[in-house]
């Protein structure tokens, strides 16, 4: 089997973690911080469960970055000669630089959160009424983020899924450039 089966492997797992991890942040960890009895906790809770992810979610960026490497050096003549390849390809690349963009800046706005966490909160991106500005805004942003993150992720995994069909033997004759 010629190809790059690991580079893909990891390019698909890495993106699985980055999309099932932030939907799983922002439905369990945010959910269930938010049923602590102290409100203090809420925030508290939920950010220690995003630092803990945090290693990991750094780690699979890094391993997806030098597989989509890896991949497209493989791929770079069908790049250059297919059409829409690397159109696709410059897609792609500006969605996972943006997505991993909001992804570090939710995690910015994540520490602000933890800092400020003793002002306490109706949950983990719901302030509390009398929460300093400071705090209502890191929050605020964050509650729109945690599902804009889960949905780069995905249309990652789609556009990742959409260049495999462009290898499917018809579609490479079809799209062959003279």
């Amino acid at each position: 089997m010629a190809g790059n089966l690991i580079a893909r492997s990891v390019h698909d797992l890495t993106a699985g973690a980055w999309f099932g991890g932030s939907l799983m942040g922002a439905i369990g960890l945010n959910g269930a911080a938010a049923e602590s009895i102290d409100p203090a906790e809420r925030t508290r809770l939920s950010s220690a469960g995003w630092m803990k992810w945090a290693p990991i979610q750094t780690a699979a960026f890094v391993s997806h970055l030098v597989a989509d490497l890896a991949i497209a050096w493989e791929n770079k003549e069908r790049i250059a000669k297919q059409d829409g390849v690397a159109r696709d390809t410059a897609i792609k690349t500006a969605v996972t630089v943006a997505g991993a963009a909001v992804t570090l800046y939710a995690g910015v706005l994540g520490k602000k959160v933890e800092k400020l966490a003793d002002q306490g909160a109706r949950g983990a991106t719901e302030p509390s009424p009398d929460a300093s500005d400071e705090l209502k805004a890191a929050q605020q942003q964050l509650k729109m983020l945690q599902w804009a993150i889960p949905a780069f992720a995905g249309l990652v995994i789609i556009l990742g899924a959409k260049h495999g069909e462009m290898q499917r033997p018809k579609n490479v004759f079809a799209g062959l450039k003279s």
